[in-house]
């Protein structure tokens, strides 16, 4: 029995990891047209960063065909600072948001509330190939209540990812990690209900699995940039077969050195949480301070 079951587990990480390298490498395949100029790294540090204020309101007095009035904002930072010397590369990102609405004679509800930091070392193989040790971190900054029940606060859930492999990269803003052994692991505050996958009586959740990250920036257009950042996980000791997805696409339509229109789409899936697509869609005006 032990026998078939390695045997099993086996070729159910094969098929997943031939599945996770395929859609990586699609990827590259479709964005790397987009990149015809090799974009040549300079040594040192580079930084850059984005606060941003989406700003969103209605209002309404004597609207026949009604309207509720209302007002809405998110404040968001995209912070990036990458290293570069020889053939060692080491790329950090920092993405926070946290945004609030608010409807007339009800209480402000929270539509936006994100933490995360990213962190990819390489040292050159070949070519833009790279070997690599990845390291990410995702949480909220505030609590969330459900009918009065609280389901998450601050570092619950908390998520950390890290593993050894395989980096193709063109330049910072085109590249793909392939992770065979990656460890993930869940925290959760004991005070809460059992979700994420964690069980009743427990506060952490482990897993080990494969994970594809892709990073892919380009400008659509004079003034209009295109993030894209997605994120694939498949855990080797429960249901492989079922892939986490974490894909997140950010349009700035730029109209002046402080005034934007900022579009984020957002979408997720993972079966320890929820069954099914979790989707999320933030536009509005933006101020914006780079940094």
């Amino acid at each position: 029995m032990k026998t078939f079951r390695f045997v099993y587990l086996k070729n159910q990480k094969e098929y997943i990891m031939k599945k996770l390298l395929a859609i990586a490498l699609v990827f590259a395949a479709i964005t790397v047209k987009g990149q015809e100029t090799k974009e040549e790294p300079k040594e040192g540090w580079k930084k850059s960063g984005i606060v941003t204020f989406l700003f969103n309101q209605s209002a309404f007095n004597n609207w026949l065909a009604g309207g509720t009035n209302n007002i809405s904002g998110t404040l968001g930072v995209n912070y990036d600072f990458n290293y570069a010397k020889g053939d060692w590369t080491w790329d950090n990102k920092i993405i926070a948001s946290y945004g609030l609405t608010k409807l007339k004679s009800e209480q402000a509800q929270k539509t936006d509330d994100r933490l995360e930091f990213n962190s990819i070392a390489g040292k050159k193989a070949s070519k833009n190939w790279y070997y690599s040790a990845f390291f990410n971190f995702k949480t909220q900054m505030s609590s969330t209540d459900v009918n009065g029940v609280q389901t998450s606060h601050f570092f619950s859930p908390a998520y950390f990812q890290f593993g050894p492999g395989m980096m193709w990269k063109k330049s910072d803003n085109l590249k793909v990690n392939i992770a065979p052994a990656t460890s993930k692991l869940v925290v959760l505050s004991p005070d809460l209900a059992p979700a994420f996958g964690v069980d009743l009586g427990e506060s952490t959740r482990y897993e080990l699995g494969a994970a594809v990250n892709a990073y892919y920036k380009f400008n659509l257009m004079e003034n209009v940039s295109v993030e894209n950042i997605l994120n694939l996980y498949s855990n080797y000791l429960e249901e492989a077969k079922n892939v986490d997805i974490d894909y997140t696409v950010n349009v700035v339509m730029k109209i002046n050195k402080f005034l934007s229109a900022n579009l984020a789409l957002q979408a997720i899936y993972d079966d320890n949480a929820f069954e099914g697509f979790q989707t999320r869609e933030v536009f509005g005006l933006g101020v914006n301070y780079n940094f």
